[in-house]
């Protein structure tokens, strides 16, 4: 082998790579708008600007591009949450960690993901696309739901389960922590933003302040009526 072809291929290798980056992101935004069934593979070589071989060269087929998107995602997902995942986890496995430090890593989680889903350059792709795979029910749905689920919910369950001393399987824990995860989902939705006219973007320290206090006053009150002895206020009926 040649000594030019050996300094050929860093550069060769990284514009294969830029060109396999660019398929990429492109289909995460044609499989958003169109869905998978609607995202012909003529259609992605185009927005890409690659001839139909190139599809098939770095992905082997359509679902390959498919299932490579799904994986992009995660690996995003990952990055953002990798340093808080190495703290929840420190805090969980440290039995004198206290309430307020448990407290502030779940209202941090959230924060977080209110920040993933509003933040970053494919923000809306990323939305839609989950949105879609879940209409359509496509082949790496369950996949997608999976690492979602151990990503984001699983350490909000683990920390209210913990903040309310019980475990992670009863009931109370499990709505407790949907619920104050929908808090942060509902900024998921494009439609419900425009609707009330909110930036998200331009508000989000203020919604991050307002998402930490409603975390607090809820989670206060769970562990005040989760105390022995304590017994859960009845609502008032007007006669």
């Amino acid at each position: 082998m040649s000594q030019n072809t050996l300094r050929q291929r860093p550069g060769i290798y990284a514009r294969g790579e830029d060109t396999r980056r660019r398929i990429l992101d492109t289909a995460l935004e044609v499989f958003a708008t169109e869905g998978y069934e609607g995202a012909s593979t003529r259609l992605l070589a185009e927005r890409a600007g690659v001839n139909l071989p190139a599809i098939q060269y770095y992905f082997g087929s359509k679902e390959g591009l498919y299932r490579a998107v799904i994986e992009h995602i995660v690996q995003y997902n990952e990055a953002h949450f990798a340093s808080l995942d190495l703290k929840v986890k420190a805090a969980l496995d440290d039995p004198t960690t206290t309430t307020d430090r448990l407290l502030d890593l779940l209202c941090e989680m959230l924060e977080s993901f209110v920040v993933l889903v509003t933040s970053g350059g494919h923000d809306d792709s990323r939305r839609l696309f989950y949105a879609r795979a879940e209409v359509e029910c496509t082949s790496g749905l369950e996949f997608l739901q999976k690492q979602s689920t151990r990503q984001v919910f699983d350490p909000c369950l683990a920390l209210v389960s913990r903040l309310l001393g019980k475990p992670t399987d009863e009931t109370e824990c499990v709505v407790r922590a949907l619920m104050l995860l929908g808090q942060a989902t509902i900024f998921c939705h494009q439609k419900i933003r425009q609707v009330i006219g909110l930036n998200v973007k331009e508000r989000l320290d203020e919604i991050r302040a307002a998402l930490r206090l409603h975390t607090g006053v809820v989670m206060r009150a769970a562990m005040e009526a989760s105390q022995p002895g304590q017994s859960t206020p009845q609502p008032t009926t007007g006669h």
